[in-house]
C-alpha cells in the first residue's frame, strides 16, 4: 500500500499537517495488521502480509486504504469549512511477492524490495486524487468482497501497460454503515477463513 499527497510549499504548518495525517494513518495501518515501512517526503509506504505471512494481506490492505481515503475525506471537508487549502491522496495496491529484511550497519531499517514493490508505487502514481487504485492480481483476491471498477490498460512509468482497477468499498452485504466502509460479521466470517489457510 502506497499513499502519496500534494501540496507546494513547505514550513512549519506543513510538517504539523504532515504528522497529524501520517499519525493518523499509523494508527489506521495497526489497527489492519500492516507494517509501516517509511515515509518520504509526503509518500506513506507499508506493507501487509510481512514480516508475519497473513493469507489475508489483501483485505487488510484494502481495509485500512478504506479508513485512510475516509480520514482524508474528512479533512478536506474541515479545510473546506474553514476556508485552507487541503491535500488530496492517491493510494495504490498491488499484490506479489516481495524481499524483506535489514540491511546495513547504522540506522537500521526493515524494508522491501522487488517487482511487486514498484508495481504498487507506479499504481499510485498512476491514480487520480481521492482513489484507490489497485492491480490485477488485488482485484482478483478482493473481488468477491469490494465493489470495485475496472479502469482498462494503463500506461505505467518503466512498466508495460497495466490492468488498473479502483476500489470503492465493501460491497453492501459486507458492510454495515451506508459508505462501505465498516465490516460486518459476514465478512469477518469469509476473512477467518482466508487467515486459516496460514
Amino acid at each position: 500500500l502506497v499513499g502519496a499527497m500534494r501540496e507546494t510549499g513547505y514550513g512549519a504548518a506543513l510538517i504539523e499537517k504532515l504528522d497529524s495525517c501520517f499519525s493518523a494513518f499509523d494508527k489506521i495501518t495497526a489497527k489492519h495488521h500492516l507494517e509501516k515501512l517509511k515515509t518520504i517526503g509526503d509518500a506513506y509506504m507499508c506493507v501487509g502480509g510481512a514480516p508475519v505471512v497473513r493469507p489475508c494481506h489483501a483485505f487488510d490492505c484494502a481495509l485500512a486504504a478504506l479508513e485512510i481515503r475516509q480520514f482524508m475525506i474528512a479533512e478536506r471537508e474541515k479545510a473546506e469549512q474553514s476556508g485552507v487549502p487541503y491535500w488530496d491522496i492517491r493510494l495504490g495496491i498491488h499484490s506479489g511477492p516481495i524481499v524483506a529484511g535489514v540491511v546495513g550497519e547504522k540506522k537500521f531499517a526493515y524494508d522491501i524490495w522487488g517487482d511487486t514493490v514498484n508495481t504498487a508505487a507506479r499504481l499510485e502514481s498512476s491514480g487520480t486524487p481521492g482513489k484507490i487504485n489497485i492491480s490485477g492480481s488485488t482485484y482478483t483476491a478482493l473481488s468477491a468482497y469490494f465493489d470495485c471498477e475496472h479502469r482498462g490498460k494503463i500506461a505505467a512509468k518503466n512498466k508495460d501497460d497495466m490492468e488498473m482497477y479502483y476500489l470503492h468499498r465493501l460491497k453492501a452485504e459486507y458492510a454495515t454503515d451506508k459508505d462501505g466502509i465498516v465490516p460486518n460479521a459476514q465478512f469477518w466470517q469469509a476473512y477467518e477463513r482466508i487467515y486459516q489457510q496460514v
